[in-house]
């Protein structure tokens, strides 16, 4: 056939790459598939950013292909699609790979060596891996634009972020709260319970039965006679508010030698298989209200609060354990929940960002939790309350990025009310054309139906901030743009090339707002993550770039710590 040159057998395949990447460039194809289309055709296509962390790899190297694929297909059809390269430069991988070269880890180092200095370290790092980046897209045929690229820490796409923020908050779909989050302590952070659930390993961790003394009785309970609690996570115990119990569960009074002793009727074997002296019978409902000594004494003020008694939780099962259950509301939901229903507004964190125990529990302070539970269990066996000392092995959750253990842990955080509108969300899956149909009918339909409000902040350095400021009087303000922030607070910061993009939005102004009496109080940005737990760990903050006395004086929830 006349028309085609041959093909060497020997193609250079290499060289062959380099002369069609010349001439693309020489006729510009890749700018004139897109002015050749008419602006009125226009395909708006959304392309998540990779991390501006290294090199790529093969996963970026095989999704840059997909999605190179559907704005050539919609580009063929006539459309006119305006692709940008955007670089998320802003979140935990930027962070960690930063500390390895800074040699530094965790927040107190973080706060040591500067956060000025540590976002600069941030900033730069991520302007090094460009070059790379473009080589190898437009080796692979990847159209599209790095001249005018976007990266998540520029002013101006911050600024989008407020924008975002300030209409969730007019429609009221922002709040904060307390909430028992996963909580990586190797990145400082709660995750979110799809990152909890990405990396589970089976562990050996211990499991105790303790005996807690009663102080008041209620109903068949008497003063003096023993509650017999079951945990594997015996670094908890510190954190310990209440018991909870089934309120249709059968309860049963067993005497052994001297002492009397509490525990679900079913799980007696447990713990006397070979049978024993039931001297008192009653259901879980008979037992509320019940008051006892905690296992360690480093709260007991909080009995004046409600804590240290028996409760009802409908989580309460007989599968294992004493059929008791030991709460500590700031590290499990079950627990945060079930002391909310019994009206006991009473909280306490013993445990700082890094898992470490703080001064408020002496025995153990400075120690990793995990690390605490041998002599945590010791400290019980002196004083007498340890009653059975197990192994068990489960499945237990890790940090899918520091390939630390998870802890749970109440963690003020910031939240969008995504059930409040979760169903309008479903019923408009139903319209949207999926391939394979599968994905949206059955992985995404279920995940939609299953949504719960979203945990938005990160208690990290180098990220976008929470654009709300909070007075000494409780009263805040959120600010959705760069001319508002400008507005209340008289300054307005750089935003032109070459500064530092991170300080531009930096919320370290101060701004004046209306409260309820008319008076115009001086108002700051809020605190992150200093909340008003009693007695609570403090923790860090989430706002980008924050100078000292932003977090230390002027927040209303600025400091807690007893």
């Amino acid at each position: 056939m006349e028309g085609f040159r041959k093909v060497a057998s020997n193609v250079d395949l290499p060289a062959l790459d380099g002369r069609i990447l010349e001439l693309w460039d020489s006729i510009g194809a890749f700018e004139k598939s897109i002015e050749q289309r008419p602006e009125d055709q226009s395909f708006t296509f959304y392309d998540g950013p990779p991390f501006a962390t290294g090199s790529p790899h093969y996963g970026h190297i095989l999704v840059g292909v997909i999605k190179d694929i559907v704005p050539r297909y919609w580009t063929m059809r006539g459309h006119r699609i305006e692709r940008r390269f955007g670089w998320d430069t802003h979140g935990l991988p930027v962070e960690m790979e930063v500390e390895k070269q800074l040699g530094i880890s965790g927040p107190r180092q973080i706060n040591e060596y500067g956060v000025d200095r540590y976002n600069e370290a941030c900033r730069a790092m991520v302007n090094q891996t460009t070059e790379e980046w473009e080589d190898i897209t437009k080796r692979i045929g990847r159209w599209i634009d790095f001249e005018n690229d976007y990266k998540t820490m520029d002013a101006d796409f911050m600024e989008s972020v407020w924008w975002v923020f300030k209409r969730l908050w007019d429609k009221g779909l922002i709040y904060r709260d307390f909430k028992v989050l996963p909580y990586s302590w190797g990145a400082t952070t709660p995750l979110s319970n799809f990152e909890a659930n990405m990396d589970y390993r089976d562990v050996d961790d211990p499991a105790i039965t303790v005996r807690l003394k009663v102080v008041s009785g209620s109903g068949a309970v008497r003063t003096g006679d023993w509650l017999l609690i079951w945990t594997t996570t015996p670094w908890t115990l510190p954190g310990n508010l209440a018991v909870a119990v089934g309120r249709d569960i059968q309860y049963v009074c067993i005497r052994d030698g001297a002492d009397q002793y509490w525990i679900a009727e079913t799980l007696v074997g447990s713990l006397w298989p070979e049978g024993a002296e039931i001297i008192a019978r009653a259901t879980g409902e008979d037992l509320i209200g019940t008051t006892y000594e905690p296992p360690f004494d480093y709260f007991g003020e909080e009995r004046d609060r409600g804590a240290f008694r028996v409760v009802e939780s409908e989580e309460t099962s007989t599968e294992d354990g004493t059929g008791l259950v030991h709460m500590a509301p700031a590290y499990g939901e079950v627990d945060f929940y079930t002391l909310q229903a019994a009206g006991l507004n009473v909280l306490v964190d013993p445990v700082d960002a890094e898992a470490r125990f703080t001064e408020d529990a002496p025995d153990v302070a400075g120690m990793y939790v995990k690390d605490a539970d041998a002599k945590l269990i010791d400290l019980l066996k002196v004083r007498g309350l340890l009653v059975k000392r197990d192994q068990i092995r489960h499945s237990y959750p890790f940090c899918w990025r520091t390939e630390t253990p998870l802890i749970y842990k109440a963690i003020p955080t910031w939240f969008v009310a995504v059930e409040s509108f979760k169903d309008r969300m479903v019923e408009l899956n139903q319209n949207i054309h999926w391939v394979p149909s599968h994905v949206g009918e059955r992985r995404f339909g279920n995940w939609l139906e299953g949504a719960r409000d979203w945990a938005i902040s990160r208690n990290r350095y180098w990220g976008s901030c929470i654009p709300v400021w909070e007075c000494s009087h409780g009263h805040t303000t959120c600010v959705g743009s760069i001319d508002e922030l400008e507005a209340l607070s008289g300054i307005r910061r750089s935003s032109t090339a070459g500064s530092n993009p991170v300080r531009c939005l930096t919320p370290n102004l101060t701004i004046r707002s209306k409260t309820k009496n008319g008076s115009r109080p001086i108002s700051r940005p809020t605190s992150s993550t200093r909340a008003s737990i009693r007695r609570a760990a403090g923790s860090i903050p989430w706002w980008c770039s924050p100078p000292p006395s932003s977090t230390r004086n002027h927040s209303r929830t600025a400091s807690s710590r007893g």
